[in-house]
């Protein structure tokens, strides 16, 4: 979600120099017509790029707009996969690319240079949003897709502990300490929107001995098996769904809201104005069991991204293979 680094991708070169240099392509060729969505091909004649980020998530998030797009009429190259925020951010805002999924506290801390979330969702896209439009960037509709921070148990635990928010989990550390075990990143371990700021929200104190920094995936693993109590996961990753882990509410609303929504050049908005009335209506499908679906999908059974996305849009009816 807030990975940084550059990608040179496979395929047709394109012109045009990201801040992560020169960038690649190739067309989307899905063979696809309206369903719900691209009724009488408003986007005919547009040539599109959209690009993503590196992940799973966006991989398969990307793919969805492309063929919202080629369902519209657009002829759509493909440049998603480009490794980290910041490159696949300036592909937009440069016109190097047209549209991508972007999360809304990704632009508001990242881009736009706040350290302080706001915890309405609707008010921080709006802000973002506002804040955007002198970058030549305009989102559209955000959706109910939140991919932030939480803690997360196994059922086994669930069960023994009962906790199903993180003021539960404070008051459990202060009445039996040694129950509240944690398996963290390094990087959540030391964020101001990470452990010690959620300590600080929930007058939560865990000891330093129950806490154990590990890479993401191991997390996972780890908190499944039951070796620490609570592990910090992403609320959209798929591994919540495959594993049945239950996650935590946050109930004081301390992380950031990073939901996802279309972020499009507005040179492009303004070129093909039915873009938001292609896209919004796909947005507004989107949530966390969703994305919990279609990623584990990819990173649990293995399959292709783009296929993950295609079936998707073409089982909720939103377009239709030839």
């Amino acid at each position: 979600m807030r990975r940084r680094g550059c990608l040179l991708l496979a395929g047709v070169l394109l012109t045009g120099v990201s801040s992560c240099g020169l960038t690649s392509g190739s067309p989307m060729v899905d063979a696809v017509e309206p369903g719900s969505i691209g009724r009488g091909k408003p986007l005919e004649g547009a040539n599109l790029t959209v690009t993503s980020k590196e992940f799973t998530e966006q991989l398969i998030l990307g793919a969805i707009m492309g063929i919202a797009f080629q369902a519209a009429g657009a002829q759509v190259i493909d440049r998603t996969g480009i490794q980290g925020s910041i490159g696949a951010r300036e592909a937009v805002v440069k016109g190097n690319a047209d549209a991508s999924y972007e999360y809304t506290g990704t632009a508001w801390i990242t881009y736009q240079g706040n350290s302080k979330p706001l915890p309405d969702p609707r008010k921080q896209w709006e802000a973002v949003r506002e804040a955007d439009l002198r970058n030549g960037v305009t989102w559209l509709e955000p959706s109910a897709l939140n991919n932030t921070y939480a803690l997360a148990m196994n059922q086994a635990n669930y069960r023994k502990y009962g906790t199903r928010t993180l003021s539960e989990v404070a008051a459990l550390a202060k009445s039996d300490p040694s129950a509240v075990t944690l398996c963290v990143e390094g990087e959540f371990a030391n964020r101001t929107d990470g452990l010690r700021g959620m300590e600080k929200a929930y007058g939560m104190n865990v000891a330093a001995g129950n806490i154990t920094q590990m890479d993401t995936g191991i997390i996972y693993t780890q908190t499944a098996k039951g070796a620490c109590t609570y592990g910090e996961v992403f609320t959209t990753d798929g591994r919540i769904k495959s594993m049945n882990l239950v996650v935590m509410k946050d109930d004081r609303k301390f992380f950031p809201n990073y939901n996802a929504a279309p972020m499009v050049n507005t040179g492009a908005l303004k070129k093909w104005p039915a873009i938001p009335e292609v896209l919004d209506p796909v947005t507004a499908k989107l949530d966390n069991e969703v994305a919990r679906t279609l990623n584990a999908k990819v990173d649990v059974d293995g399959e292709d991204p783009h296929q993950v996305a295609l079936d998707w849009m073409v089982n909720e009816g939103f377009v239709r293979k030839r």
